[in-house]
């Protein structure tokens, strides 16, 4: 009998998903022609449930381009934290099945390609850790906040999408004299705002890494108006704060890998700015991209960035180096061991932006305000 490789997809879905898939199957096809291919569906519930099928040229056939996962995602089904039963009061009962999933991986396949992001990778390592489990992982997020890679897929296409929506907030805020506040996903990294307000004519950018001084915002948007500017973009991540307040947490999903829902920070900023400004001088506004940057189909950047993760996925495995991830590093595509996820948790593995980050220089270089004084 062949070599049985899995695949899952994890987390939050990202464009570039299908083309990892893609690539997989026609490297092991071409590398490892006796090898077999199963894609468990909705990751680590997929493993769970032995819910699986087949994967060759003729169903991946078209998916290069493609948004989304043929083999579905999710970031619920912790394997670490499973509902297993439910209380009197319907309230869930939590429990750990990893050494079941661990116990699936070593019954239906030889190593399993995880596609995932910081949760999903986590939760790869802890189950690697077993003995016996072989994984190798490939970075996926639109957050492009993964410690062990310089750059996830699915990052390319987000910016795109933000740039885009920013570049047309522009012209509705002129027309109307409006403060526009745009609230881009990322989660507790600001690399997705960061890039997108710069590349899309930002005039404030918020970070959730900084905590702003709305103060700070509001002189920004008198600087424009003395020199008849009289329109205001601000590109906000969903994990931004102010000074004296706290992350806007839209809700709270307990099965989920990461069981916080940030969202609601735009809405809560132009409610603030509101009240200080009067309405008669600038009406204030707020927009949320939200799943639009998710959606669609891969950039050609993030198509080619998949590929290049898939091939590097099955030379690993043709290796038989196992229990590694594989990233991208001063433009090169490497592997390092799961151990470079040194945080017990999915949040102590994310790379954040620094107050000395080159992006953040060149931001403040443009004259773009960030809401704190560096």
């Amino acid at each position: 009998m062949g070599l049985k490789i899995g695949l899952i997809t994890g987390g939050g879905d990202a464009p570039g998903l299908n083309a990892v898939i893609y690539g997989v199957v026609r490297a092991v096809e071409h590398q490892l022609p006796e090898a077999e291919i199963i894609g468990f569906h909705d990751s680590f519930k997929g493993i769970f449930n032995k819910d699986f099928i087949e994967l060759n040229q003729v169903n991946t056939s078209g998916i290069l381009n493609r948004g989304g996962s043929m083999l579905f995602s999710t970031n619920r089904d912790n394997p670490y934290h499973w509902a297993v039963g439910e209380n009197p009061d319907g309230s869930k009962i939590y429990g750990d099945v990893s050494d079941r999933v661990a116990a699936n991986l070593r019954e239906i396949c030889d190593v399993l390609v995880a596609i995932g992001g910081d949760g999903t990778l986590t939760t790869a390592r802890d189950l690697a850790r077993k003995g016996d489990v072989k994984i190798i992982g490939v970075p996926k997020t639109i957050d492009n906040d993964l410690a062990a890679t310089d750059m996830t897929f699915g990052f390319d296409s987000a910016v795109n999408v933000a740039v885009e929506n920013l570049g047309r907030l522009h012209t509705t805020a002129e027309a109307h004299h409006r403060v526009l506040v745009a609230e881009i996903m990322g989660r507790n990294a600001g690399w997705l705002t960061l890039y997108a307000g710069i590349a899309g004519s930002a005039d404030v950018i918020l970070l959730p890494e900084f905590p702003y001084d709305i103060d700070r915002i509001i002189a920004k948007i008198h600087e424009r108006d003395a020199v008849d500017k009289r329109f205001t973009i601000i590109a906000i991540g969903e994990g931004a704060r102010s000074v004296n307040g706290m992350q806007t947490v839209s809700r709270k999903v307990n099965d989920a890998l990461d069981s916080v829902r940030l969202g609601g920070v735009a809405h809560l900023l132009a409610d603030e700015l509101q009240k200080r400004i009067p309405e008669d001088e600038h009406e204030v506004r707020h927009v949320v991209f939200g799943h639009t940057q998710r959606g669609g189909d891969a950039s050609p950047a993030d198509r080619i960035l998949a590929l290049r993760y898939a091939i590097h996925a099955v030379n690993l495995i043709k290796d038989s180096e196992f229990n590694k991830i594989v990233v991208l590093k001063d433009g090169q595509i490497s592997a390092v061991d799961f151990d470079v996820l040194t945080g017990a948790t999915e949040a102590e593995n994310q790379r954040k932006v620094t107050a000395n980050a080159e992006l953040v220089q060149v931001a403040r270089n443009l004259g773009i305000e960030f809401g704190v004084e560096f």
